[in-house]
């Protein structure tokens, strides 16, 4: 088969499950999306991908942190594609690794890999570290507790109504469980104060 088959993979939060922005415009013979959150290791779409694409196939990730956050589970995948002869293009930082490449461009491929999956790890600390440094400003403001609770009450009763569990909400909003459990028992609380008062005597 001189030429394979062009396969997009789509990874796209629980909370904001938006692919529009993802390769919009963009024609592909298979499109496996999951909507997960980059710590959870359950990526069903994908296992699908891996065990779908052949050699000469092409595999299309807008960016390096939709397909993993970890340098080494990034350098596997990709590893274990090429060996298969399939090659790989992320999108966004407008780079293909060949799987026919060899030689001086092989490596120079497999540095870049490298350099890319550091970067993405780089770049998730950084906004982990902003965002220690935001709450703790918030804190010794007296801000952070009421802006918090307006912000994350809303949408953890929201997934708490679509059934998800408390461990996931808090991973994906990048809360405490102890959190979730809290704003849980707090409208359950609302609930039944609401029912109660409505009864008669």
């Amino acid at each position: 088969m001189s030429k394979g088959q062009q396969v997009a993979y789509v990874r796209v939060s629980t909370v904001l499950q938006n692919t529009d922005r993802q390769f919009a415009g963009m024609d592909f013979d298979q499109v496996f999306e999951d909507k997960a959150s980059g710590k959870d290791t359950k990526r069903p779409a994908l296992d699908n991908l891996c065990r779908f694409v052949r050699k000469g196939d092409t595999v299309h990730v807008w960016s390096i942190d939709r397909l993993s956050r970890s340098l080494t589970d990034l350098r596997k995948l990709v590893d274990d594609w090429m060996a298969q002869g399939v090659s790989v293009h992320f999108h966004k930082e407008n780079m293909v690794f060949d799987a026919l490449a060899t030689g001086q461009a092989k490596a120079m491929q497999t540095m870049m890999l490298n350099m890319l999956g550091s970067f993405a790890e780089f770049e998730l600390s950084i906004r982990a570290e902003r965002q220690r440094e935001g709450v703790a400003i918030a804190k010794a403001k007296g801000k952070y507790k009421g802006r918090q609770q307006s912000i994350d009450r809303k949408e953890v009763q929201r997934l708490l109504a679509a059934g998800m569990g408390a461990t996931k909400i808090a991973e994906e909003l990048r809360i405490g469980r102890k959190t979730v459990y809290r704003i849980r028992d707090e409208i359950t609380a609302t609930q039944t104060n609401k029912e109660r008062g409505g009864l008669t005597v």
